[in-house]
């Protein structure tokens, strides 16, 4: 079994940084659009810019097609589909989903392979993998 952890640290208007744990060990930075679901309220959701809400959710290991690697699909997500955990730059990359890197610079990250590759090795072979987004 594997646990995924994304500890939210900086809500701002326009994204959010957090940090990214694999079963308790720190690993990278995390980029989110803005939350805005809170309770479970989606009715301030704003289609690819907003959060996920937090909670514990099941997650497995598909391939992607248009990237032609494989990700790790954050499963039944209330108000979301397709919510993946990928690298990205910038907020306007996320689409929903969280982002993997270092947070070097403000509102941005780097050196997402790096994390990507890295998740998957802890993740390949598992048939249980959770992430709890807090």
């Amino acid at each position: 079994m594997v646990n995924l952890r994304v500890e939210r640290r900086f809500l701002g208007p326009d994204y959010t940084i957090g940090n990214f744990y694999i079963n308790e060990e720190f690993v990278c930075n995390t980029l989110e659009d803005t939350v805005r679901i809170v309770n479970g309220d989606c009715s301030q959701k704003i289609y690819g810019s907003t959060a996920i809400p937090e909670g514990t959710y099941n997650v497995e290991l598909i391939w992607w097609e248009k990237h032609q690697d494989y990700y790790c699909h954050i499963k039944d997500v209330p108000c979301f589909d397709g919510i993946m955990i990928h690298g990205g730059n910038t907020a306007a990359d996320t689409f929903g989903c969280v982002l993997l890197g270092d947070n070097t610079s403000k509102g941005e990250l780097t050196n997402c392979k790096v994390y990507h590759d890295k998740l998957n090795a802890a993740v390949k072979d598992q048939s249980e993998i959770t992430i709890t987004i807090e």
